[in-house]
């Protein structure tokens, strides 16, 4: 019995050794869910305006030896908004506010060291931006209008992996959507990989 006991011990010793061993070997490996913040520049018809950025990513990536391809979908929101006063008539207000973003797309990338991955990034995003106006009087000319924007984004960024889960990332991307609309945006995340 104790020698049936010793080999069941063994085995369970051994597998778990071979599955800490491939973790190890493929650090970027698995399914990821991250939390981003940033800086976000839009830029729409001439008018420029700076907020921050907030959001979260879900991901899986598969690594090959050096080499990373990642599938991600994220969506966030931002606190950029324009405001003009008097605008049409004295009193009255006209604002735009970039909201939320959606993005799914993929990443390749490469394994610099043994817990740094560089990477490059592409998908189809699409943004929503709120236009309202006040007629600083009655309140019926008042108007809400949003408008969603298709569009396309392109980015670059560096991965940490730290121990098994945890990672931490930084990335510039761009996005250029219709009308004429686009962000620029750095951001930084902390995430665990399962």
């Amino acid at each position: 019995m104790r020698l049936f006991a010793a080999a069941i011990l063994l085995s369970a010793f051994g597998a778990t050794s071979a599955m800490a061993q491939e973790s190890s070997d493929k650090p970027f490996q698995g399914a990821t869910v991250t939390a981003i913040a940033g800086i976000d520049a839009s830029s729409a018809a001439g008018q420029n305006e700076t907020g921050f950025l907030y959001g979260g990513q879900l991901g899986y990536d598969w690594q090959r030896g050096k080499t990373v391809f990642g599938v991600e979908a994220e969506i966030d929101g931002a606190t950029s908004k324009k405001c003009y006063d008097d605008t049409f008539v004295a009193g009255d207000r006209s604002c735009g506010k970039a909201g939320r973003d959606l993005y799914v797309g993929g990443r390749i990338g490469r394994v610099v060291g043994d817990t740094t991955l560089l990477y490059v990034k592409a998908g189809y995003a699409n943004a929503r931006s709120t236009v309202t106006y006040e007629d600083g009087g009655t309140g019926a000319g008042n108007l809400s209008e949003s408008v969603n924007r298709d569009g396309v984004r392109g980015g670059v960024g560096v991965e940490k992996a730290i121990g098994r889960n945890l990672l931490v990332k930084a990335e510039y991307r761009y996005s250029n959507y219709a009308d004429g609309y686009s962000r620029n945006q750095g951001v930084a995340g902390i995430g665990f990989r399962f």
